[in-house]
């Protein structure tokens, strides 16, 4: 069964207001400084007692931490052992139509939050460093040094390709047993990480989840930053970066004093525990601020951040009706058969490769139009913070529609969470889907439509200010970075205002079997 896609109605208005900031921003001369307000939720008197209970306790987390375990384990024992009808079993519902959906969503609220819970990273703890059954810290790691040529996100951008492979390709989503064991390998690897180097090496350069989370959360409301900025020049201990006698260094080497964006911040509150001056705490911000000022990229990071645009809309495209007629086509040409893992992997290449390049050829004509003499390589990295926007509007509207559609009848599933006895959805439980949700479906359409207008104006945003302090020009000079974005978020609107198929229904199937 496929869901419907975005009324007529929405897409024009999305197209219409696309082309109206279009044009508005490039005759528009953007501005030269942005006064920026930052709330402190330190400072909010009604709350400031349950932040500081937050900030200087640990059991807030812990008992977090317990519950997202006692899920995961949950998931694990009903993938091997409980029914392999998947829409029937907690494994493959919980996964993938709530955690994965819901994970998303949430970083437009609470961004790095996910990882302070993390169930791979908690388990990994304990067993490696344990805190929980004894009254002192033991360290059982090795505590090796990372090699400075695996000192960034490029592991993590194998593994997130490896995913996109393993869960559209091989048909992870549809198999609990596949998605038992896959879970279960993110723990073995964070387990060996943490046993072999220093810090948490597998969260901070490794896992494709914590990166997706790390770079959408320059998207998010929130930050954790200093309450005074002076109190941290004069600090000479920097309890933040090395921990205490009773409390783990920053998991990613961060120095509070010097952090302006949230990447690899994972929320874990070892700082604000340490800190000796209570001054960290958490602030609420405007969504656009990091991304459009503080934000600063690397190499490496620029490439995940292509790979986000790209693998979000590679995930569209495979859950389209026609998607399916095409591979099969195509695989009949090369001579490809049975799971047609050939043409999947084909055409997962050509839909990194595609965004890339024409971003690419795109750079190097503003570079020639700008007749600036700045390097290709600060172009290129300068300007992709523009696809981070239209990678989390997308993502976030496509992983509504799983979640607000497929997730209705979960309560069922939790109370045979294995699945025992359960017969496979038939169409009739798929069309009483639609009449449940827990929102209207025009509701969800606005919403849609809304965040893919946020998407393009936050893009829009990035593109004005990165325009201005590179080539000091948000005008004409840039139009193909403004034609850039047009595109994109052209093709992902029309994405949603196709049809597509449910992720677990009574005809969704791998779309390689």
């Amino acid at each position: 069964m496929t869901h419907p896609g975005l009324p007529e109605f929405w897409a024009y208005a999305v197209w219409l207001f696309m082309i109206v900031v279009s044009i508005w921003s490039i005759f528009k001369e953007a501005p030269v400084n942005t006064t920026v307000k930052h709330v402190s939720l330190s400072s909010i008197k009604y709350i400031e007692p349950i932040v500081s209970f937050f900030h200087r306790s640990p059991l807030p987390l812990f008992f977090l931490k317990i519950i997202s375990v006692s899920f995961f384990i949950l998931v694990i024992y009903a993938g091997l052992k409980g029914t392999p009808i998947p829409e029937r079993n907690i494994a493959t519902v919980l996964t993938w139509n709530i955690w994965w959906a819901g994970l998303i969503v949430s970083i437009f609220f609470f961004g790095s939050a996910w990882c302070a819970i993390c169930p791979w990273d908690a388990l990994a703890t304990w067993f490696v460093k344990p805190k929980l059954w004894f009254k002192h810290k033991i360290n059982n790691s090795l505590e090796i040094t990372l090699p400075k040529w695996l000192r960034n996100v490029w592991p993590a951008w194998f593994m997130f390709i490896g995913l996109t492979w393993l869960e559209l390709g091989v048909g992870v989503t549809t198999s609990p047993y596949a998605t038992a064991l896959l879970s279960l390998l993110m723990v073995i690897l964070a387990t060996l990480s943490l046993a072999i180097f220093k810090n948490k090496a597998f969260c901070h350069y490794v896992c494709p989840v914590g990166r997706t989370v790390g770079f959408y959360s320059q998207l998010a409301p929130v930050e954790l930053r200093p309450i005074d900025e002076n109190t941290c020049l004069k600090c000479t201990s920097y309890e933040c970066f090395n921990g205490t006698d009773s409390i783990d260094a920053c998991p990613t080497q961060i120095v509070m004093g010097r952090l302006t964006q949230n990447t690899y911040c994972t929320s874990c509150g070892n700082c604000t525990q340490s800190c000796p001056d209570n001054n960290i705490t958490w602030r609420i911000r405007p969504q656009s601020h990091e991304v459009v000022n503080t934000a600063r990229p690397h190499w490496d990071e620029s490439w995940f951040m292509l790979a986000l645009l790209a693998l979000t809309s590679f995930h569209g495209i495979t859950m389209m009706a026609f998607w399916e007629s095409w591979i099969s086509q195509f695989a009949q040409k090369i001579g490809d058969s049975g799971q047609l893992l050939v043409s999947f992997s084909i055409g997962l290449v050509i839909s990194v490769l595609v965004p890339l390049i024409i971003y690419t050829i795109l750079i190097l004509l503003v570079r020639y139009l700008s007749k600036t003499k700045i390097k290709f390589k600060k172009l290129f990295t300068g300007f992709v913070f523009i696809t981070l926007p239209l990678a989390f509007a997308y993502h976030l509207a496509h992983n509504l529609n799983h979640m607000i559609r497929e997730s209705v009848g979960a309560s069922q599933v939790l109370l045979n969470p294995l699945g025992q006895g359960a017969l496979p959805q038939t169409i009739s439980d798929d069309i009483l889907k639609e009449y449940n949700m827990i929102l209207s479906q025009d509701v969800l359409f606005a919403i849609q439509a809304l965040l893919l207008m946020f998407g393009f104006w936050i893009s829009i945003k990035v593109l004005r200010s990165r325009g201005k302090n590179l080539l000091n020009n948000s005008g004409i000079v840039i139009l193909p970075m403004y034609i850039f974005i047009l595109c994109v978020n052209g093709f992902n609107l029309w994405m949603l205002t196709q049809p597509m198929i449910m992720r677990l229904g009574s005809l969704c199937i791998s779309p390689l079997q």
